[in-house]
C-alpha cells in the first residue's frame, strides 16, 4: 500500500512541477492575450489543489497497463479527454473561448498527462 502513496505522491510532484512550467511561460504568451477578462484578477488556490489531487488519482487508477507504452497511452487518451472536456465544453459556453486555445491546451494535457503516466508506470516497475 505505501508503494501506491508513494507512486501517487511521486506523480502528483512531476505532474505539478512540468505543468507549472507550462503555465508559467504560456500564461503570459497564451492564456492571458486569449481570454483576457475572463480570468480572474488573483488565483485561487483550492480549486487548483482539487484539480491535480483528483486527477493524478484517476490516472494512476486508469492508465495502468502491460507497459510502459501501454500506460503512456492510456495517459494521452486520459489526458485527452479531461483537457478536451474543459475545453471543449468552455468554448460551447463562454462568449470567448478561441478554438487555437482548446487546440493548444488539448494538446498539452494529453502531452502532459502521457508523461506523468509514464511516470507514474516506471515507478510502479521500480516498486514492485
Amino acid at each position: 500500500m505505501w508503494s501506491l502513496g508513494l507512486n501517487y505522491l511521486a506523480t502528483l510532484v512531476v505532474m505539478l512541477a512540468v505543468d507549472a512550467v507550462w503555465l508559467g511561460l504560456m500564461g503570459p504568451r497564451l492564456y492571458r492575450p486569449a481570454l483576457g477578462d475572463l480570468l480572474a484578477p488573483s488565483f485561487s488556490p483550492l480549486p487548483a489543489i482539487l484539480f491535480y489531487l483528483i486527477f493524478v488519482a484517476g490516472l494512476i487508477v486508469l492508465t495502468p497497463g502491460g507497459s510502459l507504452g501501454a500506460s503512456t497511452a492510456r495517459g494521452a487518451l486520459f489526458g485527452l479527454c479531461a483537457y478536451a472536456t474543459y475545453d471543449l465544453t468552455n468554448q460551447a459556453t463562454l462568449r470567448q473561448w478561441p478554438t487555437y486555445l482548446s487546440l493548444a491546451d488539448m494538446v498539452w494535457g494529453t502531452l502532459l498527462t502521457a508523461f506523468a503516466a509514464f511516470v507514474s508506470a516506471w515507478l510502479r516497475q521500480r516498486l514492485a
